[in-house]
């Protein structure tokens, strides 16, 4: 199907669930939206409390205002400050956590709420408004220690499960809720282009519709009734394109032509929308549409994408919030002065360390007529409307049932079956698995025995670096639950496999994979090659060492992003591709035992053939859409191995 077809499908049958009632306003900024798909909030209007905003809004000075659309991070403010600036939210960014304690407990977190919530509640403000929390809880409630872990993005893709990504979402909000936070920065909605792109991971699928059913189950998940004592505000992110940055770069250019973007780029949204998601967050990255020779500029300062299309055509009505220091990006602005980004429509803006010098700035510059009052009434008005139906003025965080209990945190069975569905079997020649009981099994591989190799990024920290296992405080890595599975005296362990003569054992197991890394840090600049023996070429000695020496081989491969593994595949008999499970590597094993499961799993992106190979144009050794399971005996066979070339040629 082509993409002009798709827009076109898109938009009709959104169109078809709008005819209930009229549609958003469209301001035109000279940008003609007539293609975008038209849209209208699902959430009624509330005519009472739309009153009640505008009561709130005309009684609060410019001071109140700006610091209702400030948000530090909780690192660098105090709770008097909280009071003193009036500020309306706050987040912790990844690796930040209550007293810059790692290992802080549920009840450490929810004091630290109620402490946010204490301050808010004390200002001076004729109507005091409560004050919300966002934290990145991107698969589980990952930057508690404690919490289970589900599978990135990526692998929940290759399930195929909306049913099951929805459960995740409400398992997510209540880990949430337990820590007193109420909005989490999820989901994401990129349809990833380029696996050079280090954010890969986060992506679902290069296929738009998938990522338009995962985005809306998510949000349904996490939202739930948006008022109940689990429930959370969602976010889609990152408006608009970033999974299709011109050679994978983060917080690029994304260079797609009109149709592609409202087609591929924008199917996520439109199902977050319709499934009643509060807040969007812009994108660090820009949009040039080099063929039409239309440069958009940066997302964070674009009033024609994010007041004209995502306000406008797209319906939305409730809050667009920056990413951290996205302002900055914009040209000719700072980390603490943008009025371009709030007057393109940004309503929350993040400045996690210099929001005092922010909000100085921001008041000045409504003073001289920069930013007009009625844009930062506007902001205000909406944030007010997401805090009323989330249910902040009614109820105090602190209030939930599930404030503060740590069984909120274990949700393993979920992300159990979680791992089971996600995990991809590319190659099982000559019957390699399952493994059987009773087997004995060399395992090798710096994988095997890490939680933060087979977490990833966004794991406790930012990049998902500086963890060791007791860091997390639960969770099984796939070398300790072949020995829960297959029994302790049956699993010799060999990081290296230096010195351990494999025909000794039934089966060896070999897990490799990629080292944590999230946005930026993971990127794998052009003309870089992709092999992931290059680049971690430790993984490729362990397989040497153990390969054709008497027992059949089983690799076990993590990574955030598909990989291009035909030398390590020749190398192994049996081959699984298990992306970043999360904490719960029983999972794996249960599959990898076989008798009680199968592999379910099929790619949500190409499988690349070549090094240089980056999306679902290059080289492609395995289609979407491919995998294997018990019942099919396919052989795959010896697979082509192509030199690697010093750097990947242009085009």
């Amino acid at each position: 199907m082509s993409w002009k077809k798709f827009a076109s499908l898109a938009a009709l049958s959104l169109v078809a669930a709008c005819a209930a009632g009229p549609m958003a306003p469209v301001q035109q900024a000279g940008l003609d939206p007539s293609d975008w798909p038209a849209h209208r909030s699902p959430t009624p209007v509330d005519q009472a409390m739309e009153t009640r905003i505008a009561n709130i809004v005309a009684g609060m000075t410019l001071e109140q205002k700006i610091g209702q659309i400030t948000q530090p991070d909780i690192r660098w403010i105090t709770l008097d400050e909280v009071a003193q600036y009036y500020i309306g939210s706050v987040l912790n960014g990844g690796g930040a956590w209550p007293n810059n304690n790692k290992r802080s407990t549920v009840q450490d977190w929810a004091n630290q709420s109620a402490a946010y919530h204490a301050a808010a509640m004390r200002s001076d403000m004729a109507v005091k408004i409560p004050l919300i929390w966002g934290t990145d809880a991107v698969h589980g409630h990952s930057n508690v220690s404690g919490a289970t872990l589900f599978p990135h993005n990526i692998g929940l893709g290759a399930a195929n499960d909306p049913a099951l990504v929805e459960r995740i979402g409400r398992a997510t909000a209540q880990q949430v809720r337990a820590t007193g936070i109420t909005w989490v920065f999820a989901p994401t909605v990129a349809v990833g282009e380029n696996r050079r792109w280090g954010r890969s991971y986060e992506s679902y699928s290069s296929d738009p519709a998938l990522v338009g059913r995962y985005g809306a189950a998510l949000v349904r998940g996490l939202q739930g009734r948006l008022t109940g004592d689990g429930d959370v505000v969602a976010t889609a992110k990152h408006f608009l394109g970033d999974g299709g940055t011109f050679n994978g770069v983060d917080q690029g250019e994304n260079r797609a032509t009109r149709a592609h973007m409202i087609a591929v780029h924008g199917a996520g949204y439109y199902a977050a929308l319709d499934a009643g998601v509060q807040t969007v967050m812009a994108s660090y990255n820009s949009w040039n549409d080099v063929a039409a020779g239309r440069d958009y500029g940066k997302m964070h300062g674009s009033r024609e994408l994010l007041t004209d299309v995502l306000k406008g055509r797209l319906g939305f009505d409730g809050l667009v919030v920056s990413d951290w220091n996205g302002i900055e990006q914009v040209p000719g602005c700072t980390k603490d002065h943008c009025p371009q980004a709030i007057n393109a429509g940004i309503d929350v803006v993040m400045v996690p360390e210099d929001w005092k010098a922010f909000i100085a700035n921001t008041v000045a510059d409504v003073r001289a007529g920069r930013i007009a009052e009625s844009r930062i009434d506007d902001a205000v008005t909406r944030i007010l409307r997401v805090k009323m139906r989330s249910g902040l003025f009614q109820h105090q965080p602190a209030e939930s049932r599930i404030n503060g209990q740590a069984s909120a945190l274990d949700v393993r069975a979920l992300a159990r079956e979680a791992v089971r569905k996600s995990v991809v079997l590319l190659k099982n020649d000559n019957a390699a698995l399952p493994l059987r009981a009773g087997q004995r099994v060399l395992v090798v591989g710096s994988s095997a025995d890490s939680l933060s190799n087979q977490t990833g990024g966004w794991s406790l920290t930012w990049q998902g670096t500086e963890n060791v296992n007791a860091d997390f405080a639960t969770g099984q890595t796939l070398l300790a639950a072949l020995r829960e599975q297959l029994g302790e005296a049956n699993v010799t362990y060999s990081v290296d496999g230096r010195g351990v003569d494999p025909s000794q054992f039934s089966a060896v197991v070999a897990v490799l994979g990629e080292t944590p890394y999230a946005e930026y840090n993971g990127d794998v600049r052009f003309p870089a090659p992709l092999q992931h023996s290059t680049l971690h070429p430790a993984d490729l000695a362990a397989l040497q060492a153990v390969a054709g020496k008497g027992a059949p081989v089983v690799t076990v491969f993590y990574s955030g992003r598909p990989a291009y593994t035909n030398d390590l595949m020749n190398l192994s008999d049996a081959f699984v591709a298990a992306f970043l499970p999360g904490t719960e590597a029983s999972g794996l094993a249960d599959v990898m035992l076989g008798g009680r499961y199968d592999f379910t799993g099929r790619l949500s992106f190409a499988w690349p053939g070549s090094a240089c190979s980056t999306g679902e144009d290059g080289v492609v050794q395995f289609a979407r859409g491919y995998g294997l399971g018990y019942a099919q005996a396919r052989s795959v066979g010896a697979l082509p191995t192509p030199a690697t070339p010093m750097t990947c040629p242009v085009g």
